[in-house]
């Protein structure tokens, strides 16, 4: 009985479709299969021929399956998640330009919350109509760096984008809170009131349109886990908040059926906001 040749070829280059995950994985950062699903379902509805083209894209060395999601209870249960090889930066750079110099750093989990947080605002806003404008775009006006010079120090929001409404455009500064840090600390740690103290200068003093280029005001959208949480960094903010939304979304692992309901919000402050 001979073995069958393998559907693995060493040779496979990525489709159309495939090209759109690698470029949303750049631009983002790490994916579960959920999401890119959703990215390209406009075209392809079914959901088996996705997870099969992905693990192929895999298997090719296209993509990688970080381990660190293997370190939670009943992962198994999870979607994969899914970043770029060396191979695959590689080959979507000779189809489009690379922006991994925007994708989230730091600890592996809150760089997957952060990205799959902006990876849902992108796909249901371009759904609903909405245009999102990447990092990318906006730290081009004037070649700045995500990090926005202080006083003392310098702030860096998770993610940086903007949203084009019908009226017009607006900016946000993306910031992902897992519960990890504390409310206050004396310590020169990053704590919530400390976010807050940050944010208040740059807000006060337009920080933002000095350093980026950008014209519109700048809106702080926090994501938390819990209403508590929540509530607690609502209790640090001074009676204004126009500057500021937030929004509750209780899940250990990133899903797409909990996240997706950010971008709900933000279409919701928008009508709150004509």
């Amino acid at each position: 009985m001979t073995r069958s040749k393998s559907i693995f070829s060493p040779d496979r280059r990525p489709t159309d479709r495939e090209l759109r995950w690698l470029s949303h994985i750049d631009r983002h950062g790490p994916q579960s299969s959920a999401f890119l699903f959703e990215l390209t379902r406009d075209t392809h509805r079914c959901k088996d021929t996705a997870l099969r083209d992905m693990k192929s894209l895999r298997e090719a060395e296209y993509f990688r399956y970080p381990k660190q999601q293997d370190q939670i209870a009943k992962a198994n249960f999870n979607p994969h998640v899914y970043d770029l090889t060396a191979k695959g930066f590689e080959y979507l750079s000779y189809h489009r330009p690379l922006e991994r110099c925007t994708r989230p750093t730091g600890h592996w989990w809150h760089s997957l919350w952060v990205s799959s947080v902006s990876s849902a605002i992108e796909i249901s806003g371009t759904k609903a109509g909405l245009g999102y404008v990447p990092a990318t775009r906006i730290l081009g006006i004037k070649d700045a760096p995500m990090a926005i010079p202080l006083r003392r120090g310098k702030l860096i929001p998770d993610q940086l984008f903007a949203i084009k409404y019908a009226e017009g455009y607006r900016a946000f500064a993306l910031e992902v809170d897992r519960g990890t840090e504390p409310v206050r600390s004396q310590a020169a740690r990053k704590s919530l009131q400390r976010s807050v103290v940050q944010y208040r200068e740059v807000l006060d003093g337009r920080l933002h349109q000095r350093h980026y280029g950008l014209k519109s005001n700048l809106i702080v959208f926090w994501v938390f886990m819990s209403q508590a949480r929540e509530q607690q960094f609502l209790d640090l903010l001074e009676a204004d908040r126009s500057y500021y939304h937030t929004t509750v979304c209780p899940s250990g692992f990133p899903k797409w059926a909990s996240i997706n309901k950010v971008t709900e919000s933000i279409c919701a402050y928008q009508a709150r906001q004509k």
